[in-house]
């Protein structure tokens, strides 16, 4: 029988609680230290994860030198697909706010999405995504968030920011002409979807299978900058 076995524990920053690394039989699972035991994300269910970066990147992938940006590393897969769809001449940037899930990544965990890190086309930041938004203006093409469970901080109460009107205001100006904002949610939500809007976005709100083609399904947004 198969049984969650506990890897190893990440604190998150600024007193954010911690994360946990469990095996559970050929899979990963990780799950908010302390919580209600529902698991944050796993090795077996990314279908969602890898649509967050193919949609974009897929329209980015004819610029010259296409630029993305990840907020959330997570376990790989969501940078694996930015990588596969973004062109030989890409650059794909992370932003992971927690050290341990960068070192989880470098091990066997990393294996499952392909050790995407280690591609010469990633730059892996150890750093809160909302700094690298607000300090680099025009630099991305596209900005793919996938950093907490939705609109709602979940994990970390400083994520609210990136779904807050300034945040989004802050990637708007984050993207080059024509850039492309996808954010990740575990369910929809229609008042987000407007928000994105009133920020500068012509949105499509997507619902795509957490795996395979039936059962679960997570939303994800694309938004379209509008103008420069």
């Amino acid at each position: 029988m198969k049984r969650f076995v506990l890897l190893d524990t990440a604190p998150i920053p600024n007193n954010g609680g911690a994360l946990c690394l469990f095996e559970y039989g050929e899979d990963f699972v990780i799950k908010i230290q302390g919580g209600d035991g529902g698991q944050l994300m796993n090795t077996r269910m990314h279908g969602s994860e890898d649509a967050l970066a193919q949609i974009p990147c897929k329209r980015i992938a004819g610029r010259p030198a296409p630029r993305g940006l990840v907020g959330g590393l997570g376990m790989g897969f969501t940078l694996a697909s930015a990588l596969q769809h973004i062109g030989k001449n890409g650059q794909v940037v992370v932003a992971e706010l927690v050290p341990g899930v960068i070192e989880w990544n470098r091990g066997p965990l990393g294996e499952k999405a392909g050790m995407p890190i280690l591609d010469p086309r990633a730059e892996i930041r150890c750093q809160d995504v909302a700094e690298v938004i607000k300090s680099e203006p025009l630099g991305f093409d596209a900005i793919m968030l996938d950093v907490d469970n939705g609109p709602e901080g979940l994990t970390h109460t400083g994520n609210n920011w990136l779904y807050s009107m300034a945040g989004l205001h802050a990637c708007h100006r984050a993207l080059r002409p024509a850039g492309i904002l996808a954010v990740w949610s575990a369910s929809a939500d229609r008042k987000f979807a407007d928000k994105v809007g009133k920020a500068g976005f012509k949105v499509e709100e997507v619902q795509v299978y957490a795996h395979g083609n039936k059962g679960t399904k997570h939303t994800l947004w694309i938004g379209s900058k509008l103008k420069a």
